[in-house]
């Protein structure tokens, strides 16, 4: 469904979800979302056709002993091994291993598409963030052929298996909330999807 609404909608979630999994929480990136989150303003702008749980407001505001900062060390950086790795080739290479076939997949996909990938480092494409910043590009410039098949192929496929052991696992109110936020707009999403989300084979 390609109504405006539904558009904006889709390209607002994934700009904002994909900057918090992306981003560290002190990135002057994001700042402005870390303070709407924490004050539960997100809630009044958040589009009222990707609808979430009311009690995740609350739950995104509650205290930690823990650092944000130190919890996306933790969860996203290391030095210990990561508890729900973020890029998609750990999840769908039988090494779970970065950089691995999925993720050469990806990177063939993008190139035959024309979707240009800069990183600021030497890093995977298949990011959880950086494919739902992808995702949410895609809808702004009217690309849906595409935003299915990176939806059907690339991202869906394993996402459901990544975000449930985020949330099992964050240890911290915010990113927990986080997990579980992906995981209601990721429902929504998928109804807008024209076919099944492709079958693939996870090895964590």
């Amino acid at each position: 469904m390609n109504q405006p609404r539904f558009v904006e909608a889709i390209a607002i979630t994934g700009r904002v979800l994909g900057g918090l999994f992306y981003y560290d929480p002190q990135s002057e990136n994001i700042a402005p979302l870390i303070r709407a989150f924490h004050d539960g303003s997100w809630a009044q702008q958040w589009p009222e056709s990707i609808p979430f749980k009311p009690e995740l407001v609350e739950s995104f505001q509650v205290a930690s002993e823990e650092p944000l900062s130190e919890a996306y060390q933790r969860l996203f950086v290391g030095p210990y091994a990561l508890p729900a790795p973020p890029w998609g080739s750990v999840w769908l290479d039988r090494e779970n291993v970065l950089f691995g076939d999925s993720t050469l997949a990806l990177r063939q996909w993008m190139r035959e598409n024309g979707i240009a990938f800069e990183a600021e480092q030497n890093e995977p494409e298949d990011h959880f963030g950086t494919l739902l910043m992808l995702a949410a590009w895609l809808k702004e410039n009217n690309r849906d052929e595409e935003w299915q098949q990176l939806l059907g192929w690339h991202l869906l496929p394993w996402s459901g298996r990544f975000l449930e052991e985020f949330v099992a696992h964050a240890e911290h109110p915010f990113y927990r909330s986080l997990g579980e936020l992906a995981q209601q707009t990721l429902a929504f999403w998928q109804t807008e999807l024209l076919s099944p989300v492709a079958d693939k084979k996870l090895y964590r």
